[in-house]
């Protein structure tokens, strides 16, 4: 990537974000913050949800790109933007540039979610599909800037961007004054460095944690090197925060103003996501509940008040679904188990008696009959339970067993 340029390595400074807040006013919402019993509960102090999820596009991105583009050149912004994103940040730029008069063109991988490519194409933005992961769509959306003279607007390795994002950090000092730890996902970096700069300069005894997930966790080798390294193959099903190398402004700030770096595991991502919509009875994707996660997994590791921002709910419908199982699986709500019966009129009938006793809520049967494994008179069923937690998934096992099941672990 070539964004080296002396102006895109500029420091960021509160006068910056404050700056940025009133070019946003009329343009960017000020999100709810809403007040979590249960986390509260858990850590033993109050917990706050910064509610970026509700936020025009449903996700903070619109702050940052909005800033960047709005200081552009008239000569620039006559040339367009160019942009590449599998979703939130590609809607970002979409409505800020219909917002500026600037024509946009955002890059997006084949395979990106269906209401994304749609949801940016509503925004306004020209939409291109091109290669089948964000690297790939990136150098496309670079040759695109390099042939036509478009300005390509970076996701978050800007201080435009990252004074844009910061303005979040501001409304949490306004809206919780009290806050002493302030939680937050780390992709790139730019959100997490935005909030570090508005409010370390302001609060400095505020204390910043970022949160990446475990399979995609660039920042923590990077600080330990003192400078950006990349993770190769980073995996996790929270794509707004699989960033496989920091960028140089935003890992400059988050080295000298974030206070620790977590990790979260796929497990934990989906209790936190599950939690939010249950408990919450707000939708969030899995980046935007990553801050819940970190609370989940170490309740007792974060001094009170606490906000957790909540980044963003582009989740697509098909992931919210499998996210949702997963879950509900991770909290011992929801087993999957096979086992063999013998083939006869009324075994399944016989078999869906034993679950009902064993008050286990049967969600999906496959029945197999023809298969090299099993005998002239067997047959294996798979079954998906909805269960009541850990102890109840056990007593099922053992409810089956009993009754003369074979269980395939």
């Amino acid at each position: 990537m070539s964004y080296g340029t002396t102006d895109s390595l500029r420091s960021v400074t509160l006068d910056d974000v404050r700056g940025a807040q009133k070019m946003l006013s009329g343009v960017a919402r000020v999100t709810a913050m809403e007040g979590s019993r249960h986390l509260s509960q858990l850590i033993g102090a109050p917990v706050q949800l910064k509610c970026e999820n509700l936020q025009r596009t449903g996700s903070f991105k619109l702050r940052g790109a909005y800033v960047r583009i709005a200081g552009l050149l008239p000569e620039e912004r006559a040339a367009g933007v160019v942009a590449a994103s599998a979703g939130n940040h590609a809607q970002g730029v979409a409505l800020a540039s219909s917002l500026l008069g600037v024509h946009s063109t955002v890059f997006m991988p084949k395979g990106a979610p269906l209401p994304k490519i749609s949801a940016t194409r509503d925004y306004g933005a020209e939409v291109r599909l091109h290669g089948q992961v964000v690297d790939e769509t990136l150098a496309a959306a670079e040759e695109y800037a390099a042939e036509t003279g478009a300005v390509f607007i970076h996701p978050f390795d800007h201080p435009d961007i990252i004074a844009g994002q910061g303005t979040v950090g501001l409304e949490i000092l306004e809206q919780c004054p009290e806050v002493r730890t302030i939680v937050v996902g780390i992709g790139g970096g730019g959100l997490a460095a935005g909030i570090a700069v508005a409010v370390k300069a302001i609060r400095p005894d505020v204390r910043i944690v970022g949160v990446q997930a475990e399979g995609a966790a660039a920042y923590p080798p990077s600080l330990a090197a003192g400078h950006p390294v990349s993770v190769q193959n980073p995996s996790t099903m929270a794509d707004g925060i699989k960033v496989g190398r920091p960028g140089l402004v935003p890992f400059g700030i988050i080295r000298d103003l974030v206070d620790e770096v977590r990790t979260v595991s796929e497990d934990q991502l989906s209790a936190a996501l599950l939690l939010c919509l249950e408990r919450a009875k707000l939708v969030v994707e899995p980046a935007g509940a990553s801050p819940v996660a970190a609370l989940l997994g170490a309740p007792h590791a974060f001094e009170g008040p606490v906000v957790a921002v909540l980044s963003g709910g582009n989740v697509d419908p098909v992931l919210m679904e499998r996210v949702l199982r997963h879950g509900m699986a991770a909290q011992g709500r929801y087993l999957a188990v096979r086992l063999r019966l013998t083939d006869r009129p009324g075994a399944l009938a016989t078999l869906l008696g034993v679950l009902s006793v064993a008050d286990a809520n049967v969600l999906d049967v496959s029945h197999v009959r023809t298969d090299p494994r099993l005998g002239l008179t067997e047959a294996e069923v798979e079954l998906h339970l909805e269960t009541k937690g850990p102890a109840h998934c056990v007593e099922v096992g053992q409810a089956l067993r009993d009754a003369g099941y074979t269980v395939i672990d």
